[in-house]
């Protein structure tokens, strides 16, 4: 319940279409209650007329028939002015908590988007909506309707003659009892299909994404059966959801045919003795023909409250999610700087796992590169994530030129941090877009300039569109090389003081990663940079080497220095960096020789 009194809170922020609508419900109502009252003086009139000399007075019917095509157009427009509202109402709730959910998962830290799939999120962020906004229009708005005939109708009855009302009341209990059942048990079932939504999502989703990857292993046909089986759990819960729903309205229906059959037995016995008029009986019937409107939308309206608790629970919990990286009220903005960092006795562990980082301390002085080596699990990526403040540190502190990074707001942090992430994303727009993202008022000569540095200008150029190009999904157009040359101009159209390269060069061959490394060399200069990478060239012109092993540094200083100690970096020397060596030394000879001819 509190769920759905959170999601009417939404609809309050639009108290105007609200508050208009249900005047709209309030005026079709009170036309629609007093059609049958004229209904029935007009079957009276008639039938104390038949027989009579004077024949049936045609004033007096047109007066009806007036009164009754006045009323049917008043309530025409107020309902369609309800409908209207009622949509306007859903769609403005729908845009506000679309809004607000992206807005959250926007502002998430890295640890959030380990927990949550990227398919579970885009089936809260369609299907949940999609069955709140249902539920605003139809519960929210229309439901009223429904009662208040209900409840008006049933009074009139009763005043009318108390002995039918009785009997056209006396299934009312019968229905509630049975409405409150069926909602408890289809808010577990539209809870269950939203889930089995989110996981065919997912199976939707990793599946397009890795479509190279099931072609390549022509695992088409163990992509289908596991769809498959995803499908037809959707499928089966949703026919158990509509085989209760459509079980409920028969149910009801065949209560209110059962009460109307009464109706007519004792009102027609009440009419031949003398206790009601033709006419009378006709509104009983009018009367319940209304009231068959709410028992059959009954169904519908029971459906809508279940989907939207089941949603509302899921939407709230991304809403209420707490994010474990926090602005303080009182941060500051980050204005530029020298670059000065330290990572002072910094631990890490992720969220309910183990240790990843342990009392790690390294000092890089502006313009200094610090390159991080080690094995797979030895914390690498986690110590540059901490430097932006993807996570936060479980132990220790990060300083910037000698001030904490928590006491500045995250915008201002990392618009001083240019990254080069070793999963490189592009989105799906134009070149130059990608490349000015994150500074969209670049202007074209500095995109031209950082396109340039990272050996991607000419390349650009050569295309139909150059600049304009459109790349596709991920930026599967391009190459490897070019979508991480791509993304090093982005980092470095920021201009940030701190750089950091995760493993940046791994996609690029050893010579285009030496004409890269030439070309930024004037780049990094005045700059802290951060390399992770596996490439002879960025361990030469480090400052400071630090090897890492199961999240400790076991060694740090220069090549010379480290290979002297013949230990862990010596070993990964002999395993990856020697036979780089030896590449590189041949492509020097080769342009030396290409240079003399």
């Amino acid at each position: 319940m509190n769920h759905i009194v959170r999601i009417i809170g939404y609809a309050l922020r639009h108290k105007t279409r609200l508050l208009m609508a249900y005047l709209c419900t309030a005026g079709a109502v009170a036309a629609y209650v007093v059609l049958p009252r004229y209904f029935g003086e007009a079957i009276d009139l008639i039938a104390d007329n038949v027989g009579t000399v004077s024949g049936i007075p045609a004033r007096e019917i047109l007066v009806s028939i007036s009164i009754i095509m006045g009323l049917s157009v008043i309530r025409g427009v107020l309902s369609y002015g309800q409908n209207y509202l009622a949509e306007a109402l859903s769609q403005f709730v729908t845009y506000d908590l679309r809004n607000d959910f992206y807005d959250r998962v926007q502002h998430q830290s890295f640890a959030f988007h380990d927990k949550h799939h990227t398919g579970n999120l885009m089936s809260r962020a369609i299907t949940d909506v999609e069955n709140i906004r249902m539920f605003i229009s139809m519960g929210l708005v229309r439901a009223p309707y429904f009662i208040a005939l209900f409840i008006l109708v049933a009074i009139i009855l009763m005043s009318m003659n108390w002995k039918l009302g009785l009997i056209a009341s006396c299934f009312m209990p019968v229905v509630a009892f049975y409405t409150s059942h069926v909602r408890l048990k289809m808010r577990n079932l539209w809870l269950i299909a939203q889930e089995k939504m989110a996981e065919l999502s997912i199976t939707l989703q990793e599946n397009f994404s890795g479509m190279k990857v099931v072609k390549a292993f022509a695992s088409e046909d163990h992509e289908e059966a596991k769809f498959d089986v995803r499908s037809k759990d959707v499928a089966d819960i949703f026919i158990e959801a509509e085989q209760l729903r459509a079980s409920s309205m028969s149910f009801m229906l065949f209560t209110f045919l059962a009460n109307m059959g009464l109706i007519l037995f004792f009102g027609g016995r009440e009419v031949i003795n003398g206790g009601l008029t033709p006419g009378e009986l006709a509104q009983f019937v009018f009367y319940l023909q209304i009231l068959a409107l709410p028992v059959r939308m009954c169904g519908w309206v029971v459906n809508a409250y279940a989907r939207a608790a089941s949603a509302g629970e899921r939407m709230f919990e991304i809403l209420d999610a707490e994010s474990p990286v926090v602005e303080k009220q009182e941060s500051q903005v980050m204005s530029r700087r020298k670059g000065h960092v330290i990572f002072k006795g910094v631990s890490f562990s992720y969220e309910g796992g183990t240790q990843v980082l342990d009392n790690v301390s390294i000092e890089a002085k502006p313009g200094e590169i610090i390159a991080l080596l080690g094995g797979p699990g030895s914390g690498k990526s986690s110590l540059v994530n901490l430097l932006p403040r993807f996570y936060d540190v479980t132990k220790g502190s990060i300083t910037i030129d000698g001030e904490d990074i928590r006491d500045f707001t995250l915008k201002s942090l990392r618009q001083n941090i240019g990254m080069v992430q070793q999963d490189v994303f592009l989105f799906t727009t134009s070149l130059r877009e990608n490349i000015s993202y994150g500074r969209e008022k670049a202007s074209f000569k500095d995109i031209e300039r950082a396109a340039n540095i990272a050996q991607m200008h000419e390349f650009i150029e050569s295309l139909d569109d150059g600049y304009d190009t459109h790349v596709g999904e991920r930026g599967s157009t391009l190459s490897g090389g070019q979508r991480q040359r791509m993304s090093i101009a982005r980092a470095l159209l920021l201009d940030p003081p701190v750089l950091i390269l995760d493993d940046s060069t791994s996609s690029v061959d050893a010579q285009t990663e030496d004409q890269i490394k030439q070309a930024m060399a004037s780049v990094m200069k005045g700059r802290t940079t951060f390399v992770i990478a596996n490439r002879l060239s960025t361990v030469h012109s480090a400052d400071t080497i630090v090897v890492l092993d199961k999240g400790k540094i076991v060694e740090r200083g220069t090549h010379t220095e480290l290979l002297a100690l013949k230990g862990k970096y010596r070993e990964i020397y002999e395993l990856q960096l020697r036979p780089q060596e030896e590449v590189m030394r041949e492509i020097t000879v080769a342009n030396v020789a290409k240079a003399e001819a």
